[in-house]
Parts: C-alpha cells; structure tokens; sequence
C-alpha cells in the first residue's frame, strides 16, 4: 500500500489473500458530493433529534469473516454526510456497511440550541451513542473522521464507545493552526452573528470560492450551508480554534482497548500541515498516509487512491480483529 507506513511492531507470520478496492466500482473525479451511490436515506435517533444519513450494506460475499462491520463516517466542518459519495459503493464493495451521518445542527438535521455544545467533546457523547447503537446491533465499528469530524471521533473514542477502528482524516491533534483556513474562520465570525448564514453564503459565492465546481455540487453546497444552523456553525468554529491537544488521552484510550489507527490526509493539506498529522500518527503508534492529488478533501478529489488506503486497511483489521491480535 504506497505511502502507509506503521512503526515496526513483530507479529506472527500469516499467509493472506492480497486486498483491494474493488475494480468493479469506478469512482470518477468531480462529481465530488453528488456522485452516484447505492445508499439509502436514513435517520439514526440522537438526543438532539433524529440525524440523516446514508446506508449503505455489505457485499457479503467479499466480507471479512466474523461478525458485520459497518464504516461511521463523520463529516467536517460546513460539511455533511454526502461529502463521502464518492467513497461508499467501493466501500460497501468491499465487504464493509457503511453509515454518512450529518453532525448535529448540519444540513438537514437537528442539533443544540447552545454553541458550547457543539464542542467536540459533546459530540462526541452524541455520536458514541450511536456507535453504541451500531454495536448492538451486532456490528464492528469503524469510525473516520473528516477534520473537525476527526475531533469529534477522537472524542467518541475518548467515552468508551466500541470502536474496533479509528480514522483520522486531514484532521490534527488540536486546534487549527495560524493560516488561510483559520483566517477564514476569524472574518466570517463576526459576519455570521450580525447578518446570519445567507451573508455568509453570498461571500462564498462573491470569492468565487465554487466556481470551478459542477453547477449541481454548487447547488449542495450553498443548500447546505443555508440550512444548517448558525449556532453549529458558530460553535464549531469556536472549537477549531480552541480544541486542546487531547494526543496523549487518545494513545492511553486506544492502546488500553487495542485500538487500531489509520491517520491520512491529502498530500498537500492546507489545514493542519501533513507533518503535523505524520507526528500524530508517530504518538498513536498508527498507521500514515498521505493522498496524492488531494488536498484537505481526498474523499472528493481524490477518492479512487483515498480508498486503496481505506479498504485494504480496514479489512486487515478485522481480520486481525477476529484473530484476537
């Protein structure tokens, strides 16, 4: 698997069929968040309300063997559940469910009525809920998370959800550090509490930040940022320029449970620089890759090598998962 690498660490010899997305699935660059998928509209109950989301099942005849395991995958910042379209057939393909959730107060779900509460460490107990669901449902979770989705599932992890997997993407150890993203953050503050989400939404258009996008993604976008709150978007933004280091819990957490972790970003990562990201990788003992041809969003501008990363990655956990390693 080009550009992953894991600290050196003996285990027993073990003779495996090789892994790889499936070449059957083609995933196409710049259809981006309303590439074409199999999944089905859902809504998984929370203490805020219910949040929508995308299902999608297994192929259970390319499914590792044990019980099912399905793929959480949490969203970033402005974001929603359809930022991994591109991801989910390949990943259903390969044997593994997958369930896109809006987070609390995005796009088309409820969330607090309180800024504070969208801090990554009361999502998290939102969240873990429904991992909890998942669980007992009777199937193995593993959780990614984009950006601040990524806070967020440290966080989940942090509550002692049950986890058998941890994806951080082009998220960091902490709060967002100096530069164009957190800049960005600083000067729509001001214009999101005096003159609400459509200001906000005009400036984007002005910046010509969508231009280059397919007119339909442009369309998503500008629609799911009008409709989701300006409270979420107003206390997200405040916990990315506040979240704390929180590394060191996360590595106590996760060598306690036998957690495994994956920490990939795009190559060329405009948020929290790559090197940050590989240094977090190095303290959680986890694996590291950096996506070619992508920037802070490989799901969508890259997703073809962003999956060569995921599948092969995951499907050896679980099949370690149910060797007991």
């Amino acid at each position: 698997m080009a550009g992953v690498g894991r600290p050196d660490t003996p285990r027993p010899a073990v003779a495996r069929a090789p892994d790889a997305t499936p070449a059957s699935v083609a995933v196409a660059r710049g259809q981006a968040q309303c590439h074409p998928h199999g999944a089905r509209r859902v809504s998984v109950d929370s203490r805020y309300g219910p949040l929508a989301a995308l299902r999608a099942d297994p192929d259970e005849d390319a499914a590792v063997p044990g019980p099912p395991a399905t793929a959480v995958l949490l969203p970033g910042y402005s974001g929603s559940k359809e930022d991994f379209a591109p991801l989910i057939d390949a990943i259903a393909a390969g044997g593994i469910g997958v369930l896109a959730i809006d987070l609390p107060g995005q796009y088309e779900s409820p969330g607090p009525e309180a800024e504070a509460d969208h801090r990554p460490v009361v999502l998290g107990s939102v969240l873990g809920d429904v991992v909890a669901d998942e669980a007992a449902a009777g199937r193995r979770v593993l959780l990614l998370g984009h950006s601040f989705g990524g806070l967020v599932a440290r966080a989940v992890v942090l509550t002692g959800a049950p986890v058998r997997g941890l994806t951080l993407m082009d998220s960091g150890p902490g709060e967002l550090p100096m530069g164009r993203r957190r800049t960005q953050l600083d000067v729509l503050e001001p214009v999101l509490r005096r003159r609400g989400v459509e200001a906000v939404v005009e400036l984007r258009d002005a910046s010509g930040e969508w231009s280059s996008a397919d007119p339909q993604v442009v369309a998503l976008l500008r629609d799911r940022l009008r409709r989701s709150t300006a409270t979420g978007l107003l206390g997200m933004g405040d916990a990315l320029r506040a979240e704390p280091d929180r590394t060191a819990e996360l590595v106590a957490a996760v060598r306690a449970r036998r957690v495994p972790c994956l920490v990939v970003c795009g190559i060329d990562d405009d948020a929290w620089p790559v090197g940050v990201q590989r240094t977090m990788a190095d303290r959680l003992e986890a694996e590291f890759a950096a996506v070619p041809g992508a920037a802070h969003a490989p799901n969508v501008e890259n997703p073809a090598a962003l999956l060569d990363v995921l599948v092969p990655t995951w499907r050896t956990w679980l099949r370690d998962d149910v060797a007991g390693w």
